[in-house]
């Protein structure tokens, strides 16, 4: 996967903006990257659209800013050369994609049908825009379509919204959903940035899904361990579940001999819908990750991995629901 896609995968989200007036464009960034996502697509449905992408592309170097709806090469020529680090388009364009592939710069036409995608194979592409989205089917349309296409994969976009959008991204063929309900025009004209960061943040919030899995407490000896997940069993009615290395009482609490270095008292396991982008957002706040306690699935899928980090005795790892 190209670097930019394999970047807009971890993010998962990528805000769909329509801009009036570059003035407006700083703000919108800073409230983006506030709440959880330095990413946006600038559509070029306002005479605004390139002098939007400078402004973000010169304060902001470091945030993914692509540019939307590009229809013409005059408006993909300047997308370029304001800093966009992406192409979308509605449609599948050959001579718009030729062009891009040209310049070295990524692009995600728009396809709705098996014509356009085996269109956008042949010139190479591997991501393309499912568009629109709920319109034309949906993910069921997105999954029935892409059986044939093993290697293609989607970003959606058109009606994905807060209630949806973990149906797409939960399809692995699904790579990030583009939305704009965080970025409603009418914030941005009244100036509320504050309420773009607090949808934003929820937004990101709602795709991980972050949920206490369980905590896991350390014990002296291999019997106090087996003793205290009883005690918790008798006491509330779990489940008694022992394993080859620590007992789970129910699924709210596992037992165990510690292993150095994870955690003095025991850990904290937090539950997510998606551990790889869970990892990406949590990096962007300075987490670090003990790679060597990663464990995977026997398709080589990440399903636990602890941070580089304790509580009060209490070391903390991320799980894959």
């Amino acid at each position: 996967m190209d670097l930019i896609m394999e970047q807009i995968s971890k993010i998962g989200i990528v805000p769909v903006v329509k801009l009036d007036s570059a003035k407006d464009a700083v703000p919108l960034a800073e409230a983006l990257i506030a709440g959880g996502l330095a990413c946006a697509e600038i559509t070029f449905r306002t005479n605004a659209a390139e002098e939007s992408i400078k402004n973000i592309s010169q304060k902001f170097p470091e945030m993914l800013v692509g540019a939307g709806t590009v229809l013409t090469l005059e408006q993909l020529d300047k997308a370029i050369n304001a800093g966009a680090k992406f192409i979308v388009a509605p449609g599948f364009n050959p001579e718009i994609v030729k062009a891009c592939i040209a310049k070295k710069i990524p692009v995600a036409p728009g396809c709705s049908n098996p014509s356009d995608m085996e269109g956008a194979m042949a010139l190479g592409l591997r991501t393309v825009k499912f568009f629109p989205a709920e319109n034309v089917g949906g993910i069921a349309a997105i999954k029935a379509m892409s059986a044939p296409y093993g290697d293609l994969t989607f970003m959606p976009t058109g009606g994905v919204n807060s209630k949806n959008i973990n149906d797409y991204l939960s399809f692995p063929k699904v790579i990030a959903c583009g939305g704009s309900w965080m970025v409603d025009p009418k914030l941005i004209a009244s100036g509320d940035f504050a309420e773009i960061t607090r949808l934003t943040r929820e937004a990101v919030n709602t795709v991980l899904g972050f949920t206490l899995a369980h905590i896991g407490v350390n014990c002296e000896t291999d019997e106090k361990t087996h003793d205290v997940a009883k005690l918790f069993c008798n006491l509330f009615g779990f489940d008694y579940k022992p394993g080859n290395s620590s007992v789970f009482a129910g699924s709210v609490l596992e037992t165990m001999t510690p292993l150095p270095g994870r955690g003095k008292h025991g850990h904290i396991a937090i539950a997510t819908n998606y551990i790889d982008r869970a990892m990406y957002q949590l990096s962007q706040k300075g987490a670090k990750f003990l790679q060597e306690t990663a464990k995977k699935d026997a398709q080589g899928n990440l399903k636990a991995i602890y941070l580089d980090l304790e509580f009060s005795g209490f070391a903390v790892h991320l799980l894959q629901k």
